[in-house]
């Protein structure tokens, strides 16, 4: 089950580091480092040097990824619900877009300019249509959490982030690499490779 959350957390990640991979698939960063090595051994993840490298799937891992997909899939006999929570998720995605427009951009005396986030009304009208919408999201997780247990961690990775903008640290709504956006994006592509959709 490790090789599949690593090498899937890679699949949705694309290019990073342990730490990240560590936060995805809910392991500690020297079990998620460890792992990536001996991945890398057989050849199925790689590692890129420098400040915009990181660790990455090969062709080879790609390969097997999808692989270990489908098989879980197929060993859960999920498919149908799996499908249904993506009609779901998809109904959905669209809100989340325009919110994400609506906290970088806001509406000045009829021009939209870039939200510095100095108007605090306007930033808490937009935090309420986020935990709207994350009510609604909830339900769209518990079911695939249900479905395939390894999607359990995208509600917690939500609340964990949202929680932290509604605190105060505004960047873990849609600028940083654990913010709801984010988070929400890599489910996005999780669920498109789960069932064999090309994006």
């Amino acid at each position: 089950m490790t090789d599949l959350l690593v090498l899937h957390t890679l699949r949705c990640l694309g290019f990073t580091d342990p730490a990240r991979v560590a936060d995805a698939a809910a392991l500690t960063e020297a079990d998620a480092e460890s792992r990536l090595i001996d991945l890398a051994v057989e050849g199925l993840v790689t590692r890129t040097p420098g400040p915009f490298g990181g660790w990455g799937l090969t062709e080879a891992g790609k390969s097997e990824d999808a692989r270990l997909v489908a098989a879980e899939l197929a060993a859960a006999g999920t498919r149908d619900a799996v499908t249904g929570a993506f009609e779901r998720f998809l109904v959905l995605n669209p809100e989340l877009l325009d919110l994400c427009t609506a906290w970088h951009m806001r509406p000045v005396h009829g021009v939209t300019e870039v939200n510095d986030h100095t108007d605090a009304g306007y930033d808490a009208r937009v935090l309420a249509r986020f935990a709207d919408l994350d009510r609604r999201a909830a339900d769209v997780c518990a079911d695939l959490g249900t479905a395939l247990p390894r999607f359990a961690r995208y509600r917690e990775r939500l609340t964990a982030a949202l929680a932290r903008a509604t605190a105060g640290e505004l960047e873990h709504l849609a600028d940083t690499t654990t913010s709801y956006h984010n988070v929400w994006f890599q489910l996005h592509e999780d669920l498109l490779v789960t069932l064999g959709i090309p994006r």
